[in-house]
């Protein structure tokens, strides 16, 4: 299908909890092509749909060259094993911060066909997996931080270049 534009922080479509794809039809497959063809730009790991404006609970992934997608997504499982490392997202373009998440973890879905599908991993898959389930529930990394950092995280928000200016942008 096509490359889309990415929605930035502000607009109201990330903040908001995403609906359950219920219709398995040729408008859903032409969301996952562009789920696909988006998150396949160079220093892409993940894109949640509401980042591409679309309130469907709908993400792919492109982690150590797999490139993939999941449907109605539950995190089911997480190590109890930490990793703290720096977190950035395409709809807060420029920033990053140290967030902490599961070492390993697995998501439950479907495909464009309704069949069950699950996707695990540790390190980069398993933060992807946990950043793009976040944004399907309206939560961005910035709500996870602890509250100094997300204090600065937001004031550098704040004297962004493209904070304020429009909620998308074209093509990241």
């Amino acid at each position: 299908m096509s490359v889309k534009d990415l929605r930035y922080f502000g607009d109201p479509v990330l903040t908001s909890p995403s609906d359950p794809v219920t219709r398995f039809d040729k408008s859903l497959r032409a969301l996952v092509e562009d789920l696909l063809d988006t998150v396949r730009r160079p220093g892409r790991a993940g894109l949640a749909a509401p980042q591409i404006g679309v309130g469907l609970r709908a993400f792919s992934y492109n982690v150590d060259g797999k490139i993939g997608y999941v449907l109605n997504p539950e995190v089911v499982e997480l190590s109890e094993q930490r990793q703290d490392g720096p977190e950035a997202c395409l709809s807060v373009p420029g920033l990053g911060f140290p967030t902490e998440r599961a070492m390993y973890a697995v998501v439950r879905g479907v495909n464009a066909d309704n069949e069950p599908v699950e996707v695990s991993g540790e390190g980069l898959m398993a933060r992807c997996l946990q950043h793009e389930t976040d944004h399907l529930n309206g939560m961005l990394y910035l709500d996870r931080l602890d509250k100094a950092t997300r204090r600065q995280a937001l004031r550098q928000v704040r004297e962004s270049d493209w904070f304020g200016v429009d909620t998308r942008v074209k093509h990241g």
